[in-house]
C-alpha cells in the first residue's frame, strides 16, 4: 500500500513531474494526428489511384492487340474460378486532341481509352467520377440536357443549339457578302478597278458566343454603287443576261448573282435527303470524355483571384487523330463531341485519359474484321470479388499464358503504382520513427527526473528500508511512479489528438486567418478538406508504447535506488 501512496504523492506534489507529462502528452497527441492524417491520404491515393485500374489486368504490348477476347475471358474464368466478379476490354492508343479556343487550334496528347459503357463501369470505379449526374446513374456516349455541374454551366444541349444557331447566322452573312462581291467584281473590274475597291463589302459586326441578339451589318461605303441602278429593272436584275436560277435574294431584300455550281449537272443526279446531313444543332458526333484538366487552366479575375478557364466544354466539338494498327499503320482522325469531363483529383488521369466507345475506335483502327465483325482489344481488365488474393490470381494467369508464348504483360494495380505505394510506405515508416523521438526525449527527460529523486529522497529511502522495505518494494514505488507519469501523459495525448483530428479543418481555417497564407490548398493537394482516418489499433500501439518508454526511462532510477543501503544512506543524516 506504502508505494502507491508514494507513487501518488511524487506524482501530485512535484512540479518536475507535470513538465515530463506534458512531453509525453504532446508527443502521443503528435503521433495520432500525424498517423490520422497521413492514413486518409494514403487511402484517398490508393483509392483514386485504383479508381481508373481494374484488379488485374491482361495488356498487349503498346500499339499491340489480343486476337479473340471471348476466348480469352473464357480461358481466364476457368483459370480464376468463382473469384472474379466482372470482365471488359479496352482498347487503348496514344492520341493527339485538338479543339479551337477562341479562333486558334490548341492540340494535347491524351492517351484515349476504347472502353465498354456497359461493363467499364463494373471493373473500374468510372461512374463516381463523371461530372454529369445523369451519366453516373445511367452511362451513355450521348451529350445530355441537363445534369452538368455548375462550374462548367452554359453546357449540353442549350449550348450546342445556341452555338450552331450563332454559326450558321454567320456562315449566312459570309454568303451574303461573298455574293455581292462577286456580282460587283465580274460587273466593275474590267472596266474600274479603283472603283471596284471602293465598293467592298464591309465586315459584319458579330456577336459573342452564347449571346442570342441578331448580327448586325455595317453600311455600306458611302460611294458604293446601287445595284438597282447598276442592272436595272423592277427586280434589280436583267433577266436577260442571267438565268433565273442564278438569282440570290440577300437578307436587304435585293438580288444578287450565285456562284456558279462546282457540278454543273448536279441536278441529274440523286439528290441526298436533307435529313441525311450532318446539322450540329440537333446531331452529335461521337461521344468523348475527356479529362478535366486537359481543357481546364487556371486564370485570374478582376480582383486578382483565381478561377478555372474552360477552353472546351460539354458541347463543343474536338478532333482526335491517332494512329491504325498493323504494319502499314497511317493517320487518321475523327471528329468528336465532347459529352463530359473525368475528374479522379489525381493529375496524371485528368490530364492525360480520353475516352469514347470501344466499338467506335476499333472500327476506325483497323481492329474490327468487317465481314465476321470479330474485333480485337488492347487489354483485358479483371475486376476480382472483394477478399480474393491478387497477386496469387497474377501468377495463375502468367502460368497459363507464358511470356514465352504470349507477348502479354500480366500484373495487378499494385504492381503498376508499386514505386509510389512503396516510397509512401517507407516515408510513413520513417515518420513513425522520427515521432517516436519525440516520446523518446520525453522518456530521457523521466529518466533525469527520478535520478534527481533518487538523490534528493535518499534519507527517505534508506528509512524506508530501515523500517524494512524490501529492495523489490523500493524499486516498485519508481516504477510505479514512471508507469503513472506515461499513463498520464498517454491519455491526455489521446484525449488531445483525438480533438485535433476532430476539428482539424477548423484550426487550419483559423491558422489561414491569422498568418494569411492557405496551410491546405486544395489546388495542390486535390481535397477539399484535409482527410483522416483514425485507426483504434493504431491509438493503442502509440499509448503502449508511451508507457513502455515512461517505465523504461526509470527501471535504472529504481535499481539505483533499490541497492541503496539503508546504514550509507543514513550516515550523513
Amino acid at each position: 500500500m506504502y508505494k502507491l501512496l508514494l507513487s501518488w504523492r511524487y506524482l501530485r506534489t512535484r512540479f518536475i513531474a507535470l513538465a515530463s507529462i506534458v512531453s509525453v502528452t504532446l508527443g502521443v497527441a503528435t503521433l495520432i494526428v500525424v498517423n490520422s492524417v497521413m492514413s486518409g491520404f494514403v487511402f484517398e491515393m490508393k483509392t483514386r489511384l485504383h479508381g481508373i485500374l481494374s484488379d488485374v489486368e491482361i495488356a498487349a504490348p503498346l500499339l499491340g492487340q489480343i486476337s479473340h477476347p471471348d476466348v480469352h475471358m473464357r480461358i481466364i474464368r476457368d483459370v480464376l474460378g468463382d473469384d472474379i466478379q466482372s470482365m471488359t476490354g479496352v482498347v487503348r492508343s496514344p492520341a493527339m486532341v485538338t479543339f479551337n479556343v477562341h479562333g486558334r487550334q490548341m492540340t494535347q496528347q491524351v492517351m484515349l481509352l476504347g472502353i465498354d459503357d456497359e461493363s467499364f463501369g463494373q471493373v473500374t470505379d468510372f461512374h463516381p467520377y463523371l461530372q454529369n449526374e445523369n451519366k453516373k446513374e445511367q452511362f451513355t456516349f450521348n451529350l445530355e440536357e441537363s445534369g452538368y455541374p455548375e462550374y462548367v454551366s452554359n453546357s449540353g444541349w442549350e449550348y450546342r443549339r445556341a452555338k450552331a444557331r450563332q454559326q450558321k447566322r454567320i456562315d449566312l452573312m459570309q454568303r451574303e457578302q461573298q455574293a455581292y462581291y462577286d456580282s460587283v467584281a465580274a460587273d466593275y473590274l474590267d472596266d474600274s478597278p479603283e472603283k471596284f475597291q471602293q465598293t467592298a463589302y464591309a465586315q459584319p459586326v458579330a456577336a459573342a458566343d452564347g449571346d442570342e441578339r441578331e448580327i448586325e451589318y455595317r453600311p455600306l461605303p458611302p460611294q458604293a454603287p446601287d445595284f438597282d441602278k447598276i442592272h436595272g429593272g423592277e427586280d434589280g436584275l436583267d433577266a436577260a443576261d442571267q438565268p433565273k436560277n442564278d438569282v440570290f435574294t440577300a437578307r436587304d431584300g435585293k438580288k444578287y448573282r450565285k456562284f456558279k455550281p462546282f457540278d454543273e449537272h448536279a441536278e441529274f443526279r440523286t439528290q441526298p435527303d436533307p435529313e441525311d446531313f450532318f446539322d450540329p444543332e440537333e446531331d452529335q458526333h461521337t461521344g468523348i470524355i475527356l479529362g478535366i484538366a486537359i481543357s481546364k487552366r487556371k486564370t485570374l479575375d478582376e480582383a486578382g483571384n483565381k478561377k478555372d478557364f474552360y477552353m472546351v466544354r460539354p458541347g463543343d466539338d474536338v478532333q482526335l487523330m491517332f494512329a491504325t494498327v498493323g504494319q502499314n499503320a497511317k493517320p487518321v482522325s475523327e471528329n468528336c463531341t465532347l459529352v463530359d469531363f473525368y475528374s479522379s483529383n489525381m493529375h496524371e488521369y485528368d490530364s492525360s485519359f480520353a475516352f469514347v466507345p470501344i466499338k467506335e475506335l476499333q472500327k476506325i483502327r483497323g481492329m474490327m474484321d468487317p465481314l465476321t465483325g470479330d474485333a480485337t482489344v488492347s487489354s483485358i481488365q479483371i475486376k476480382m470479388k472483394p477478399g480474393a488474393d491478387l497477386d496469387k490470381a497474377r501468377d495463375a494467369l502468367i502460368a497459363k499464358f507464358p511470356p514465352e508464348q504470349y507477348p502479354y504483360d500480366i500484373h495487378t494495380w499494385q504492381d503498376t503504382q508499386r514505386p509510389l505505394l512503396s516510397a509512401v510506405n517507407m516515408e510513413l515508416t520513417i515518420l513513425n520513427l522520427l515521432l517516436f523521438m519525440i516520446i523518446a526525449v520525453a522518456g530521457f527527460g523521466i529518466l533525469a527526473t527520478f535520478f534527481m529523486i533518487v538523490v534528493e529522497k535518499t534519507k527517505d529511502i534508506g528509512v524506508l528500508k530501515a523500517l524494512g522495505a524490501p529492495s523489490s518494494g523500493v524499486m516498485s514505488i519508481f516504477l510505479g511512479y514512471g508507469m503513472s507519469l506515461g499513463m498520464v501523459g498517454t491519455g491526455a495525448g489521446i484525449v488531445l489528438g483525438l480533438l485535433f483530428i476532430r476539428y482539424i479543418n477548423q484550426i487550419a481555417e483559423v491558422v489561414q486567418k491569422i498568418t494569411g497564407q492557405e496551410v491546405f490548398d486544395p489546388e495542390i493537394y486535390y481535397f477539399s478538406e484535409i482527410p483522416t482516418i483514425v485507426s483504434p489499433w493504431m491509438v493503442c500501439w502509440v499509448g503502449l508504447g508511451a508507457i513502455l518508454i515512461a517505465v523504461l526511462a526509470s527501471v535504472l532510477p529504481a535499481l539505483r535506488a533499490a541497492r541503496l543501503h539503508p546504514v550509507e544512506a543514513l550516515r550523513y543524516e
